[in-house]
């Protein structure tokens, strides 16, 4: 899967990424449809120039599975995803079971899952345009970012979608995601004052830059140094790590810092000013919570930036079956944002709609295929019990 996963030796490093079969065909004349058969086809979204890939199965059960890919740095040049699970690329393992697979890189890299989820379901109707016959059902799958933009997809286009399974994202409070990643980052200077040039809202260039062949291994550094401050970090902020494994002390921290870093500087761009605010935040669990307070960075969000985080945030207003997935101890989209939206679909009294699969396990995303593969037959069964129902 492209998201980010945490590795032993102080680092993060993205999954590995499996070539995919199928050919290269490109689209028909306008007006006229091709027969679904067995391969790989890419095109680009009409309005939107999103690239996209459409596989089909030598023998098609008629459901199709679009394929909701993470987070991807702004800066990186767009690309049709091509995700693995255990070795086996994304594509395979759902044209594996029979299903049609479909994905897109989206319109833009970055902070996108609004229109990550506008664009997976661009993504159904170029294939009903493209293709006949038509899908039976439509079900959307994501990972992280790409979790987010599922929810997303099935909240506001229930028409297309008979089903989503959100894996590892921010779905329940898009702002507290924000506000973590952000906290993450004032206390880690509080804690390791200098370590890190610039200042939580400023990240200069050059640390981009030297990311990985500097600042990682200061950081690393800085950690092994003082371990106790290491410790009480992530007390304060609550992120997870594992205790039988000291190395996920380095890897929580390492990862969230490397969201604070590339994805908050593109929030701001994307947003129009600073969508973090901790000016009234009260930071407990630390050996002198007093000492903290007075001395962390504080930050004001701007308001209309603030405000436009709207557009992330999920209603749990479900009129179909939806399902998450997400790992207890993830440092990068903590277990809460399930659980909260878990409470928002039964505020909604949609309960009965969302169904949730806890792993017990440190990382993000670090699910296993049978995982995976359990949590989506199961979807599949709801929506087909729900149609009988109907």
């Amino acid at each position: 899967m492209k998201v980010r996963t945490l590795r032993v030796a102080w680092g993060l490093a993205v999954l590995g990424v499996a070539a995919c079969g199928g050919d290269d065909a490109t689209a028909p004349p306008a007006g006229q449809e091709e027969p679904a058969t067995a391969g790989c086809r890419d095109g680009t979204l009409e309005e939107t120039a999103a690239l996209y890939r459409v596989c089909f199965p030598p023998s098609w059960s008629g459901d199709l599975v679009v394929y909701a890919h993470g987070y991807v740095n702004a800066d990186q040049p767009l690309a049709i995803p091509d995700d693995q699970v255990e070795g086996q690329s994304v594509q395979d393992i759902v044209t594996g079971l029979g299903d049609a697979y479909a994905t897109t890189s989206y319109r833009a890299n970055g902070l996108v899952a609004d229109q990550g989820a506008e664009d997976v379901a661009d993504l159904v109707e170029a294939v009903r345009g493209r293709f006949q016959p038509d899908p039976a059902r439509v079900f959307v799958v994501g990972v992280s970012e790409g979790g987010l933009v599922a929810a997303l997809a099935a909240e506001q286009r229930p028409e297309l979608f008979a089903g989503a399974l959100a894996a590892c994202g921010p779905v329940g409070d898009f702002r507290a995601q924000i506000d973590y990643f952000g906290d993450f980052r004032v206390l880690f200077d509080y804690y390791f004052p200098g370590v890190i040039p610039g200042s939580p809202v400023d990240v200069p260039d050059s640390v981009r830059a030297q990311w990985q062949t500097v600042f990682v291994p200061k950081i690393a550094a800085a950690l092994l140094t003082h371990p106790s401050s290491a410790l009480e970090l992530l007390q304060v902020t609550g992120a997870p790590f594992d205790p039988a494994d000291p190395t996920t002390v380095g890897a929580t921290v390492l990862g969230v810092l490397d969201y604070d870093i590339f994805a908050l500087p593109d929030a701001r761009a994307r947003l129009g000013g600073e969508p973090f605010d901790n000016s009234g935040r009260v930071y407990a669990g630390s050996s002198d919570d007093a000492a903290l307070n007075a001395g962390v960075a504080r930050v004001a969000a701007d308001p209309a930036a603030r405000a436009a985080l709207d557009r992330f945030e999920t209603s749990g207003r479900l009129t179909g079956p939806v399902s998450t997935i997400y790992t207890t101890g993830d440092p990068i989209v903590p277990a809460s944002q399930s659980t909260t939206y878990a409470d928002k679909a039964a505020a909604e009294g949609a309960a009965g709609l969302l169904q949730a699969f806890p792993v017990t396990r440190y990382g993000h995303c670090t699910f296993t295929r049978s995982e995976l593969l359990d949590a989506f037959a199961s979807l599949v069964g709801r929506v087909t019990v729900a149609a009988r129902i109907d």
